[in-house]
């Protein structure tokens, strides 16, 4: 099951720079909810109930961030949702708490893999899943998912998005990290989805942002971002191979 779902999610994902509109929309809310399953069942699967539930929290915890966040500007500066990405709970959408789910996963069980003591393991789970938002953040403020007041200051080339976004998502991401690592640790089945899926969002966004969505500066940003995990979680994978 985990692998089907996966598998549903990258081939929805192939869809989403060839569509637009009210199409697009529906997308964004398919993958979502396809990425999460793919990572709940992998989680629940692999390692059992413990996971599973730390996982939820995980997004309860992002979607908690979210409500604060868009009701008082902190952690990650002030913004607001449009109608775009589906029913709201105290003004944020309930698919970003699935979205902090559904990354969160594949996130830490990179992080793990990559070993070393548990505070470097949560700290590399933290930019694993912060950096992604590189991408996510531009593509969905220009797909009118949500605005910001004052974009600024930014990074070089993407002006939509204040840097202090980034650090609420480390600083939301490393409470996330803290719930997941204690539950990932050692390799499990299924972990082979989530770093299928992690690989996949990085390169596929590269891809996506700067040859169909016009966002080429932030292509780059989140391309080098994760590659500070992507490229170490690789050259592993490649000596444990031989």
């Amino acid at each position: 099951m985990p692998a089907l779902l996966a598998a549903a999610t990258i081939a929805t994902q192939i869809c989403y720079p060839l569509a637009s509109g009210t199409a697009r929309d529906v997308l964004i809310v398919v993958v979502v909810c396809l990425f999460a399953a793919a990572s709940l069942t992998t989680a629940w699967v692999g390692r059992g109930v413990r996971a599973g539930a730390a996982l939820v929290g995980a997004g309860l915890v992002g979607l908690a961030a979210e409500i604060v966040g868009v009701n008082t500007g902190f952690p990650f500066g002030s913004y607001a949702y449009t109608g775009h990405l589906g029913p709201r709970l105290l003004g944020a959408p309930v698919l970003i708490g699935l979205a902090w789910l559904m990354f969160a996963w594949p996130a830490a069980v990179v992080a793990a893999r990559l070993a070393g003591p548990v505070p470097l393991r949560v700290a590399a789970t933290a930019w694993a899943l912060a950096s992604w938002d590189l991408f996510l953040d531009p593509q969905l403020v220009a797909a009118g998912g949500w605005r910001w007041e004052h974009p600024r200051p930014h990074l070089p080339g993407v002006p939509t998005v204040p840097l202090s976004n980034l650090g609420g998502w480390l600083l939301v991401s490393l409470v996330v990290a803290a719930l997941l690592q204690p539950v990932v640790r050692a390799p499990a089945p299924g972990d082979a989805v989530a770093i299928t899926l992690f690989v996949w969002t990085w390169l596929s966004s590269v891809l996506a942002l700067a040859a169909f969505l016009a966002l080429p500066a932030a292509a780059a940003w989140g391309g080098a971002a994760m590659a500070a995990v992507a490229v170490p979680l690789l050259a592993r994978l490649r000596i444990r191979s031989r």
